[in-house]
């Protein structure tokens, strides 16, 4: 009798799906593709002005395909973030969790890879419409997102504030970025404020310089602001003292806030999460150890005294600023000219094993062209919300790409 639990057999099942999920990404396959027209109807029931500025700023926000992943490769990731959340410990009693946690892994032949963790990852709103467009198509394979993502949304920050307020009335939303009209998306903010105000909760969207400090809380005109969805790339929040201070003094409930990113999104964790010794010293379990050793290329912090080791294993390695975002100044280690190694090596930057994205089939223009793709998962307090992924040509992400964008993300079981 063979045990479908051994390890061989388990390879065995393993390789198998991934011969599928190779065949159904490595092709134009009409049949298992996506239901364009239900999105565009989605898109244009949001309302013309918002149709119109997705069309005009963002012609490459949704791809073409769904990519397609295997239950094995969820459940590997699952098993990641499960580790993750009880390697970097339990919540602050009383302090809001942070929403929407962005886990990026890149799939291949080798299993799923953990490449970093965010904790202002954007694309929720615009993932969930996605997701809610193709619920009645008869596609292949099941989309993961909650059924109704906007009340879960919604249920999230309100929980953030009940964390932080009680029961006292969640009355106003101030949706932060810097110049957030200039912003790529600026489309999903709109998206956000539509949808608490549906919810009964007034919601601006503000440049930081719009907010200010009066002895009682924060305001923005004459309208006291309960809560910021904070979307600044400013993690510290050093750039906008006004902000920090009316947070720190218990003005304004801040989600995520500066302690979010420290935790889990400052890119030095990550060299923690590889070194099972000193898991071991912080008392993680083995059982965790062992997810985050498969699951996350070993990465370590770079020092600039060993730049003559780190020149010779280059080509091995992707190197990431340490409070960089959306994949500014990150290279690819073959990829890196000296003049830029030697700006690495005097930076802070954190060293990460490569681990090669998947890849994924489109027909864009006429022709057949194979896109790299990510996959994020969306994560609230250790529970996966959605997962999407975003096709792009290049070293890293980006939505200038024919053909890519947010993807729909299809599990095959």
């Amino acid at each position: 009798m063979v045990d479908a639990h051994s390890p061989d057999t388990a390879k065995e099942h393993f390789d198998v799906d991934q011969d599928f999920i190779a065949h159904l990404n490595g092709e134009c396959l009409d049949w298992a593709g996506m239901d364009a027209g239900a999105l565009q109807s989605a898109l244009q029931a949001q309302g013309e002005d918002w149709y119109g500025l997705v069309k005009e700023r963002c012609p490459h926000l949704f791809a073409s395909a769904p990519v397609f992943i295997s239950d094995l490769q969820l459940q590997q990731m699952q098993q990641v973030i499960a580790a993750a959340e009880q390697a970097l410990g339990e919540p602050e009693k009383g302090a809001p969790l942070g929403v929407f946690y962005g886990y990026d892994f890149h799939l291949n032949e080798q299993g799923a890879h953990l490449i970093e963790i965010n904790t202002n990852a954007g694309g929720a709103f615009l993932n969930a419409l996605l997701i809610d467009s193709q619920r009645a198509a008869n596609l292949y394979g099941e989309a993961v997102g909650e059924a109704d993502p906007g009340q879960t949304f919604v249920g999230m920050f309100r929980n953030e504030w009940r964390r932080a307020r009680g029961d006292a009335p969640l009355a106003t939303i101030a949706i932060v970025d810097e110049q957030p009209e200039s912003q790529y998306l600026y489309a999903e903010f709109l998206l956000a404020q539509k949808l608490f105000e549906r919810a009964g909760i007034a919601a601006f969207i503000a440049d930081p310089g719009a907010l200010h400090v009066r002895e009682d809380a924060l305001y923005i005109g004459e309208r006291r602001v309960d809560m910021i969805y904070n979307r600044l790339t400013d993690f510290t929040l050093q750039g906008y003292p006004h902000i920090r201070d009316a947070w720190g003094m218990g003005q304004v409930v801040l989600t995520p806030g500066p302690a979010h990113h420290a935790k889990y999104a400052d890119k030095r964790k990550l060299a923690w999460l590889t070194d099972a010794d000193a898991l071991r010293a912080a008392g993680v379990a083995e059982e965790a150890i062992m997810a985050l050793q498969q699951g996350i290329p070993h990465t370590e912090i770079v020092r600039a005294e060993d730049a003559e080791h780190w020149w010779s294993i280059r080509k091995e390695w992707f190197f990431k600023p340490v409070s960089g975002y959306g994949s500014k100044g990150t290279y690819r280690g073959d990829k890196m000219t000296k003049r830029v190694f030697e700006e690495v090596m005097q930076a802070d930057y954190i060293a990460q094993r490569l681990a090669v994205p998947g890849e994924r089939k489109v027909c864009s223009g006429g022709e057949s062209v194979s896109l790299k793709y990510d996959v994020r998962c969306y994560v609230y307090d250790g529970h996966l919300q959605m997962i999407a992924a975003r096709l792009y040509q290049g070293q890293t992400t980006n939505f200038r790409t024919a053909g890519g964008g947010f993807a729909l993300v299809r599990v095959i079981s």
